[in-house]
């Protein structure tokens, strides 16, 4: 591990626990999911590049699904 994917890894982290609380208080299920997961790719995921992809399209994913 990097610098780098220990900064992204906190940015996703915390922007998936926003989501998360939301999902959670709210009881809508993708902004939920979305957010457990923004939380656990950084440690599956250790190229920055992947990382940031992936992340990006989770945080999108909410906004794309509608329910």
């Amino acid at each position: 591990m990097n610098a780098s994917t220990l900064m992204w890894g906190m940015v996703f982290g915390s922007i998936g626990l926003g989501f998360f609380t939301y999902g959670k208080k709210q009881r809508v299920v993708i902004p939920l999911i979305s957010g457990v997961t923004l939380m656990l790719i950084p440690y599956f995921f250790s190229n920055v590049f992947v990382l940031i992809l992936i992340g990006v399209l989770l945080m999108c994913l909410p906004f794309l699904i509608k329910r």
